[in-house]
């Protein structure tokens, strides 16, 4: 399209005018840019708090469960030790043969690290990697 101009002053506050719209478009297009990348950044922020929640809260709870059957764990090997103590005929050789039995746990859990490890380690990783529902419906 071919604007004809009567004169020089008329063409040249179109010209003004349209650079004026186009320096206008690009301070908006700044502003939305600008305010697109704060918008993801608050977004990952919120993720990445919701991830880091979702693990501390999973080990904290692994860990009272812990405790507890570490308690329980206690108490029956207390009575499985004077148990087998009586059986032998003195009470302490039941807490040697208890204690035995732990070293040779200890031991296979020594030798073998991946038999803990592995599953820890797996279990952390797929918390971490694991979307929840309501994030895939918002991305859908």
């Amino acid at each position: 399209m071919i604007l004809k101009c009567s004169s020089p002053e008329n063409s040249t506050s179109i010209i003004q005018q349209n650079m004026e719209e186009k320096a206008t478009l690009i301070e908006s297009l700044f502003e939305k840019s600008e305010a697109y990348a704060k918008i993801n950044l608050d977004l990952f922020k919120l993720k990445a708090i919701d991830k880091s929640a979702d693990v501390v809260s999973t080990i904290l709870s692994k860990i009272i469960l812990f405790v507890v059957v570490l308690l329980l764990i206690i108490s029956l090997n207390t009575g499985l030790a004077f148990w087998i103590g009586e059986l032998v005929g003195k009470w302490y050789y039941g807490f040697f043969i208890v204690a035995a039995f732990y070293v040779l746990v200890a031991l296979i859990l020594y030798y073998f690290p991946g038999l803990i490890k592995s599953p820890v380690n797996d279990s952390i990783i797929l918390k971490m990697l694991n979307t929840k529902k309501d994030e895939k419906e918002i991305t859908e």
